[in-house]
């Protein structure tokens, strides 16, 4: 992200895991003990100080750009990060890229780009890091839900990667998690302390080396690596096997951009480096990163100009909605039976509900809506025929009141076929941002001739000529058959005429005879009030029971 500025010092001191938190040896190589001029252990074991007696040889930054490192880097200028490591670009979640089809950078791209952009473009250091804090954010709560991995533990390094890291905790802790710091050798510079400052006023803990727990999988769910350059022999945080031969799940490791003793440009070249489940690559994934093998592997940023993609031939997928991070590639095999969440809802009582399931209908499909969540109209359609096969659709919802749930299709499509046969339906209805749910059971009828006309006229033009076009569930010989009939009806009704509804299209509607309100709760102790008529007195009311989860 940054170009060089001031002068590199020759001596850092640098950070390490003990043995013990690592559960695994840290021996030193040949190459790295022969720059290894004063180590100090003190007797906690915490941590060791080392003074670097060449920077510069082992520098990428000060490395002849044609010419390959033989180990991963071990250092990070303190001041400022090499340009390699800081640059970024955007992206955000959506489709997944083939990887082979993303630009990787090399060390000398990278270097440019981010010359280009805190020179002519005028970026700063401070909207940098923030937009990429920002996408490490965003990225981690995008796959560790803060239900599940709730505790996050953030190791910062004293330069950019590890700025980035409390930016990304500050985002963290608005996004419901509950973050914490470990920072063991702070940068003086207003950015970072003001940074720092920030953390501090949310109460967030910073952890000194020694406090760091001995095994951190039994205090932290996710771990983030902004340590690039600073901690440069560390190979994994926790041990993946309990050692009475149980799996445990141990804490998700995320690092940022450039995980901690990779080489830009190689990678993992001697094994010693970390090794995430997540890598948030910012600006454009570096060359070092064909190598990782995680689970998940992010894009962020989204900023970069069209000059810079241009100018370099840059492939980067496209951003969906108003993401801050895509996914690149595919995720590593996953453990469907592992997949699972745990939900945390707000008790869903029988004396707080509505006494009338469509007034109870009215609550939650206005809160799914306030709530922002896609198409909270979207339902779940299912029919069976008189061969006793059901048959599932998702459809969209275009009205409801005290005479049932109505919606729009072709009659002569397969569930028209199968509600002439057997005209009872079942809806379903899942907002997953609100964790409910609401099946709706009950006898079908089509709407009036009148309603279907009104609504067929309150369509887009496109729409209702789509309507006219689609044969639903005929079989066609290609897509293109459809797009040339489109394009004629186009042309025909261009002059702002108006489309007559096709006889065979028109609306459905389902008297509820039954509604079950699904609350999603913690331990699969959910919550499911159950609805259905009754007679009392001559009068039909509701009788609500409570089911078993």
């Amino acid at each position: 992200m940054m170009a060089l500025r001031g002068k590199t010092r020759a001596a850092m001191r640098c950070f390490f895991l003990t043995q013990q938190q690592l559960r695994l040896p840290l021996p030193l190589t040949p190459s790295s003990a022969a720059d290894i001029s004063s180590i100090s252990a003190p007797s906690s074991h915490r941590f060791f100080s080392f003074t670097c007696s060449s920077l510069f040889r082992h520098s990428p930054l000060f490395a002849p750009s044609n010419q390959a490192f033989s180990r991963p880097i071990s250092f990070r200028e303190l001041h400022s990060s090499p340009p390699s490591i800081r640059s970024f670009a955007a992206r955000g979640l959506q489709t997944m890229p083939n990887s082979d089809s993303v630009t990787y950078l090399t060390q000398r791209e990278a270097a440019e780009v981010d010359e280009i952009l805190m020179g002519p473009l005028g970026f700063s250091v401070d909207q940098l890091m923030e937009l990429a804090g920002l996408s490490v954010a965003t990225a981690i709560a995008e796959v560790y839900k803060p239900s599940e991995y709730n505790r996050v533990l953030a190791i910062c390094g004293p330069g950019n990667n590890g700025g980035d890291g409390l930016v990304a905790a500050r985002h963290l802790f608005h996004f419901g998690y509950k973050p914490f710091i470990c920072y063991p050798k702070r940068t003086p510079k207003p950015l970072y302390s003001g940074l720092v400052t920030q953390l501090e006023s949310l109460s967030v803990p910073f952890l000194s080396v020694e406090d760091l727990p001995a095994d951190l999988s039994k205090e932290f769910d996710i771990v983030v690596d902004a340590m690039f350059g600073f901690s440069f022999h560390v190979q994994k945080l926790v041990d993946l096997d309990d050692p009475t031969g149980v799996r445990q799940r141990t804490p998700a490791v995320v690092s940022v951009d450039i995980p901690s003793g990779w080489h830009v440009e190689e990678g993992d070249v001697n094994g010693g480096g970390m090794k995430p489940d997540m890598l948030v690559s910012l600006t454009a994934p570096k060359l070092g990163a064909k190598n990782f093998s995680g689970a998940h592997h992010f894009l962020g940023g989204r900023f970069v100009p069209p000059a810079i993609v241009d100018k370099y031939k840059l492939h980067l997928p496209p951003y969906p909605g108003t993401s801050m991070c895509v996914r690149i590639g595919k995720p590593a095999h996953i453990d469907i039976s592992a997949l699972r969440e745990n939900y945390i809802s707000p008790e869903f009582l029988e004396e707080q509900v509505a006494a009338d399931p469509f007034v109870q209908f009215r609550r939650w499909f206005d809160e799914a809506v306030e709530a922002g969540l896609k198409e909270p109209n979207a339902m779940g359609l299912s029919t069976v025929g008189k061969d006793g096969k059901p048959s599932s659709r998702m459809v969209l919802l275009k009205g409801f009141d005290q005479d049932g749930f109505v919606w729009y299709t072709n009659y002569e499509s397969q569930k028209a076929h199968q509600l002439s046969e057997n005209p009872r339906a079942s809806l379903l209805f899942y907002w997953d941002g609100l964790n409910r749910q609401v099946r709706v059971e009950g006898s079908v009828q089509k709407v009036s001739e009148e309603e279907s006309e009104q609504y067929f006229h309150s369509r887009p033009r496109g729409s209702q000529i789509g309507a006219i076009v689609s044969k639903q569930s005929s079989v066609i010989p290609g897509r293109q058959v459809l797009y040339e009939e489109h394009k004629e009806l186009q042309e025909k009704f261009s002059d702002g005429s108006v489309i007559p509804k096709p006889i065979n299209w028109g609306g459905y509607r389902l008297r509820p005879e039954l509604f079950e309100f699904w609350q999603g709760q913690q331990s699969r102790l959910h919550d499911r009030l159950q609805y259905t008529p009754e007679e009392v007195k001559g009068t039909r009311v509701w009788k609500i029971v409570r089911l078993a989860p």
